[in-house]
C-alpha cells in the first residue's frame, strides 16, 4: 500500500492512531484518500465541516453511528454503523463514542458517482445506511474489517471492495469532469463552463448534481469555502481580510457571510474554538 500518513494524538494514557492511504491505478481518478482510525477518545464531539465531497464510514466497535442535530427530539439521530454522508452545505456533529474504531474514505470531488448506483443529488444533506445502496454486501464487508487489526488490513479490504464496484459502473459524462475541474479553480462561472462543453447551462446543472451530489455554483462555493480552512489550517492567528483575496472572495465579509453559513460560526470565532482531529474535514470544538 502507498500510505501518505499516520499519527498517534489523544491522551497520554491512549494514544490515537490514524492512517491515511491515497490509492494508485484506476481509484485514484476517483477517492483522494482512505483513512484507518483506532482509540479515538470516546469523551468529545466533533465537528463534521462541509468539503463539496461524499464521504463513506464504516464504524467497527459498534454498528452504530449518531449524526446531533435539532430535529430529533433525542438531539441526535441513530444510523448503522456504515454510513454514506452525501454533500452537505451545513456542518454537523458526530460523537467520538462510534468513531472510536472506523475505516473509510474520502471521494474527490465528482469522483463517488461510480459507487452507489443512483444520482447523488438525492443523497444531498443527508446521512444514508450503506445496507440500503449495497444490500447484504455491507454486513459481510464489515464483519471483514472488524476482524482486521492492522490499518493495512482494513484499509486493503475497503479499496478492493470499491475497486470490484468501479470495473462495473458506467462511464460518467466527460462535461462534469472538466466542469469539476474549472470550479475547482474558482476562476470561471457556471456558463461559461457550460458554453465551453457544448451543453446548456440546465443540462450541465442536471449532470453537474447527479453525479457530484450537488449544483455546480453550491460545490464552487464549498470547495472556496474549503481553501479557507486549508489556508488557515496552521495559522494561528490569520488576517482574514488577505484569506478573502487570496481564496477568492470579493472581500471579508464576502468570507464571513459563506463561513457562517457553512460551519454555524464567523471565522474569528472558528479560530478560537478549533482543535485539529485526527481526520481531515474533522475539527473537534472546543467550547
Amino acid at each position: 500500500m502507498r500510505e501518505i500518513g499516520s499519527r498517534a494524538s489523544a491522551s497520554p494514557d491512549k494514544p490515537m492512531n490514524y492512517q491515511i492511504h491515497v490509492p494508485a491505478g484506476p481509484l485514484a481518478d476517483f477517492v483522494e484518500y482512505f483513512w484507518s482510525l483506532r482509540d479515538a477518545p470516546a469523551d468529545a464531539k466533533g465537528s463534521v465541516l462541509p468539503s463539496g465531497t461524499l464521504g463513506l464510514v464504516i464504524h467497527l466497535d459498534e454498528d452504530e453511528a449518531r449524526v446531533y442535530d435539532s430535529e430529533s427530539a433525542e438531539g441526535y439521530r441513530p444510523l448503522s454503523g456504515a454510513v454514506v454522508s452525501g454533500v452537505y452545505d451545513r456542518a454537523f456533529t458526530t460523537h467520538a463514542r462510534e468513531h472510536a474504531s472506523a475505516v473509510g474514505v474520502h471521494f474527490r470531488p465528482g469522483g463517488s458517482w461510480p459507487f452507489f448506483g443512483l444520482p447523488l443529488g438525492e443523497l444531498a444533506g443527508a446521512h444514508v445506511d450503506l445496507r440500503m445502496l449495497w444490500g447484504d454486501a455491507t454486513s459481510e464487508l464489515r464483519e471483514r474489517l472488524w476482524t482486521a487489526e492492522a490499518h493495512p488490513d482494513r484499509i486493503r479490504i475497503l479499496e478492493a471492495a470499491l475497486g470490484r464496484r468501479l470495473n462495473h459502473a458506467p462511464a460518467g459524462h466527460r462535461a462534469v469532469a472538466i466542469a469539476v475541474r474549472e470550479l475547482e479553480l474558482g476562476e470561471t462561472s457556471v456558463g461559461a463552463v457550460a458554453e465551453r462543453v457544448g451543453l446548456s447551462r440546465r443540462r450541465l446543472i442536471e449532470l453537474f448534481t447527479a453525479q457530484v451530489g450537488v449544483t455546480p455554483k453550491k460545490f464552487s462555493r464549498l470547495r472556496r469555502f474549503q481553501r479557507v480552512l486549508q489556508t488557515t489550517r496552521h495559522v494561528d492567528e490569520p488576517i482574514w481580510s488577505d484569506v478573502a483575496l487570496g481564496c477568492g472572495y470579493f472581500d471579508q465579509s464576502h468570507l464571513i457571510r459563506d463561513f457562517v453559513d457553512f460551519s454555524g460560526l464567523s471565522p474569528a470565532e472558528y479560530a478560537r474554538v478549533r482543535s485539529a482531529d485526527a481526520t481531515n474535514h474533522h475539527v473537534r470544538l472546543s467550547g
